[in-house]
């Protein structure tokens, strides 16, 4: 990891949460040194409101909590923009395809998904309806669980923290749905294989 990389690590800009939290969970997040890489990378794209989101950060944070190397099963590598400009899959496509060229050294699989066409496709894919977002955050805060709601965004040299419900559910490994966005069956589904991999996670009721 470079100098920057660092450096930009610990510039966490607007962040809805104690201060204290913020830096124990950037501190476990720089642990996942692919992490650190693609933010500082990320930039380069010159995506709208690009951020890097869900797994990549709060998994690498379950990771590090039991003693696994930070990046351990790491699927995929998802990173959000908003291009309302061109809502087609095949844009999408090119956004992802030029990620994963760009960054293929990194030896991770990247997932771009341009969250102003999310609409267009996701009642067909799981089943429920699901109004159209206005930026990245707003993607973000419609996640199945709550604690996974996190996102971090390159921006003015320093990163940006989305953290809608705080951080503090993820750093205790609370799972929470988050109604009305997460129906039962998806929610209970995604809570399953969560605490199959991380046993130390707690379910919480409703």
């Amino acid at each position: 990891m470079t100098g920057e990389q660092v450096r930009l690590l610990r510039r966490p800009q607007a962040a809805p949460a104690d201060a204290a939290v913020v830096a124990r969970f950037l501190a476990q997040v720089q642990r996942n040194a692919k992490v650190v890489a693609l933010l500082g990378r990320l930039p380069q794209f010159a995506l709208p409101q690009a951020a890097l989101v869900a797994g990549a950060l709060f998994q690498t944070v379950w990771n590090v909590q039991s003693g696994k190397p930070a990046d351990a099963s790491i699927k995929d590598y998802d990173v959000f923009y908003f291009d309302a400009g061109d809502l087609s899959a095949a844009a999408e496509a090119s956004v992802d395809a030029k990620l994963n060229r760009e960054c293929a050294d990194l030896g991770v699989t990247i997932e771009a998904c341009n969250q102003a066409r999310v609409h267009l496709w996701y009642e067909g894919f799981f089943g429920h309806p699901y109004a159209a977002l206005g930026s990245v955050d707003d993607g973000v805060a419609r996640f199945l669980v709550r604690c996974t709601c996190v996102g971090l965004q390159p921006h003015g040299g320093g990163l940006r923290l989305i953290a809608p419900f705080g951080l503090d559910d993820l750093l205790a490994g609370r799972l929470e749905r988050n109604a009305p966005f997460a129906p039962h069956n998806l929610f209970e589904r995604k809570v399953a294989s969560y605490v199959a991999r991380w046993p130390n996670l707690v379910a919480l009721p409703g």
